[in-house]
């Protein structure tokens, strides 16, 4: 993540005073306090702020989160901010909970890049990845309330009456294994972007999914990358799920095969670092209706694999090509070595 100045900063300030002032109709100054850039996430410029003003002599105080689109990240193209944008609008009045969306702004003149502005919804966001946020997953799992909720979050979205909610212009696969070919040809498409050597490990991997890929007998609304680390948690209740970049109409068992994976929970038992697998199967099953099928689930781990692969591919591509400067996407060279040696040992090799 590049470093902004001060004058980088006080020049955003500025702008989205500007800005604010027209969105909110209001003739007042609008003064940006706490501005703070978050270093989370591999495909937005993250900002938190408060959005202060007077009106009718007394303050106004209205906390958001900006997300920009430096248009050189991980996802390249896969990752969109108007159909962000569109999907929470869409969750608004729905049992998901979700940041409301309050503005966006195509236009890089406007605010230096596309961009989303959303509600700063209370909570926090801990790493599973780092050692202080393992430790508060686990006292959170000892709680009970958490683990509850971080299912329950999930069934909710599960639950979402996609069409009512106007969310089918994400695409509806057709019937039978449609679902997992889209999904293949986006992360292919993403390797052949990436201008990365295709390793025959991932040839291997790419053919046998194609070959196996299973019937969906239901579609749902899915977030694509649901675990710790992409929902807020506030008073041990999950407050919002951010992220809400991968999500597609498809097989509900892709989230939960991504509960399910070790990759997601830094070598505990419990499931994405915060849930008992019994826990999560009883309630998300009763909750839902759905039955959780773990050989569908086993075929969309390796289906991550591959997703992963083409996820580090763009990344190191985009810093060997100068597009951007991040060293983390550096070091996502050797991820992909990661990532097609835990495909490989799924296969058998």
């Amino acid at each position: 993540m590049a470093d902004t100045t001060p004058a980088d900063r006080a020049e955003l300030a500025s702008v989205l005073s500007d800005y604010l002032a027209e969105r909110l109709a209001t003739t007042s100054a609008v003064e940006i306090c706490d501005m703070e850039r978050i270093a989370v996430g591999w495909s937005h410029e993250t900002w938190l702020f408060d959005a202060v003003w007077s009106q009718g002599g007394s303050e106004q105080r209205l906390g958001l989160c900006l997300r920009r689109d430096p248009g050189n990240a991980l996802l390249r193209d896969k990752s969109d901010l108007g159909e962000q944008f569109r999907v929470l609008e869409c969750l608004e009045g729905t049992d998901v909970p979700a940041p409301r969306a309050h503005w966006h702004e195509p236009d890089p003149a406007v605010l230096g890049a596309p961009a989303l502005i959303m509600e700063r919804v209370p909570g926090v966001c801990p790493s599973p990845w780092r050692r202080a946020g393992r430790e508060f997953y686990a006292a959170a799992a000892a709680r009970g309330v958490l683990p509850a909720s971080f299912t329950d979050a999930l069934a909710a979205v599960h639950n979402v009456d996609w069409r009512s909610a106007g969310l089918d212009f994400l695409g509806v696969p057709e019937d039978g294994n449609d679902f997992a070919h889209r999904e293949i040809d986006k992360w292919h498409s993403l390797i052949d972007a990436s201008g990365h050597e295709v390793h025959p490990i991932l040839i291997d991997v790419i053919g046998w999914l194609r070959h196996h890929a299973p019937p969906v007998d239901r579609l749902t609304l899915v977030h694509g990358a649901y675990r710790t680390g992409n929902v807020l948690i506030d008073g041990d209740q999950v407050s919002a799920i951010l992220d809400w970049e991968l999500q597609v109409i498809g097989d509900p068992m892709y989230d939960v095969a991504y509960v399910l994976t070790e990759l997601n929970r830094e070598g505990t038992d419990l499931l994405s670092n915060v849930v008992p697998r019994e826990l999560f199967f009883e309630r998300y099953q009763q909750a839902t209706g759905i039955e959780i099928d773990e050989e569908r689930c086993a075929y969309y781990q390796l289906l991550y694999a591959m997703r992963s692969a083409a996820f580090w591919m763009s990344a190191a591509g985009l810093y060997a090509d100068g597009s951007n400067d991040d060293l983390r996407l550096a070091r996502t060279h050797w991820s992909v070595t990661v990532a097609l040696e835990r495909a490989a040992t799924e296969l058998g090799y």
